[in-house]
């Protein structure tokens, strides 16, 4: 573990934490590479996993909310935010799961709380799956683990989505990034479009010119179906689980209740009014729930 310096490059500051690197045990072709996390705060640890295409400052305005109770790991995703892009990385749900667990065991995390939003939530339970000695608590919020996704929040999104997948000019349209049309995208996600800042929008704007960042970009996409099928890992879930929806999330109501079908032992929130992103448009949702069972 090393503490990063200004090579962080990160432009949103988190008050309370601090940026840090774990390194992979075997360097080479195809591992998860560096991973970049945030820490901070005090008490039992709480790992926050992010959404597809962004990075551990998704969670800029929860963690003042709960740090004075957990101590906060805010991982970059393999590839995603500053982590490391590896060439010929896999993004499959698994090897992004091992990413996490590597996490958990290499700073020897227990009594551990997961809390992922989309992408994130869903590892969280795959990952509790794995680790029923260390995780004892999940938050899954807006899980994306059903067909179709982010193309089902507007033509745009679908346009966006299935350029970056064409073959030959997927990876180019991958990176052609204007800031309207990624605005729009990830409006597309929110029931409160001013939840969306302009210096957290420029931050992933940033990264997405990092180079090689359009493959990873590209090959997270592709592999979105890996998280549909990580739903058969559900049952194997021993920790209790939290699901939290927005009222307008992507996800119908049938996918929410084949959820809770899967993990009967839930409790069961809906937002009113938010989107998928309920992490940016409301953050004190996930902090009562994180605080109330600390």
């Amino acid at each position: 573990m090393q503490r990063t310096n200004n090579d962080s490059r990160s432009t949103i500051k988190i008050p309370g934490t601090e940026a840090h690197f774990l390194d992979p045990l075997e360097s080479g072709k195809g591992g998860p590479g560096r991973l970049r996390y945030l820490s901070g705060g005090k008490g039992p640890a709480l790992v926050l996993l992010h959404t597809v295409r962004t990075q551990a400052e998704h969670f800029r305005h929860l963690i003042p909310l709960i740090k004075d109770r957990y101590t906060v790991y805010a991982l970059d995703l393999p590839g995603m935010g500053y982590s490391e892009i590896v060439p010929g990385a896999s993004y499959e749900e698994s090897a992004m799961r091992e990413a996490v667990k590597s996490l958990i065991t290499r700073l020897d995390l227990r009594d551990v709380t997961l809390l992922g939003e989309s992408m994130g939530a869903t590892l969280a339970l795959t990952t509790a799956a794995d680790l029923p000695e260390r995780v004892r608590r999940v938050v899954a919020i807006n899980a994306y683990d059903y067909a179709g996704g982010i193309a089902r929040s507007s033509l745009l999104a679908r346009f966006v989505v299935t350029g970056a997948l064409a073959p030959v000019v997927g990876t180019t349209i991958a990176g052609v990034q204007p800031k309207p049309i990624v605005r729009a995208v990830l409006h597309g996600g929110l029931g409160d479009t001013a939840a969306l800042r302009d210096d957290y929008l420029d931050e992933l704007l940033k990264v997405g010119r990092r180079p090689g960042y359009p493959v990873v970009a590209r090959a997270v996409y592709g592999n979105l179906p890996s998280l549909i099928a990580a739903r058969a890992r559900y049952p194997e879930v021993r920790a209790p689980v939290h699901l939290i929806y927005g009222e307008t999330d992507w996800s119908r109501p049938s996918d929410r209740q084949a959820n809770q079908q899967l993990l009967p032992a839930t409790e069961f929130v809906q937002v009113p009014g938010a989107g998928h992103f309920i992490v940016l448009e409301r953050p004190d949702v996930a902090a009562k729930v994180l605080n109330d069972v600390a």
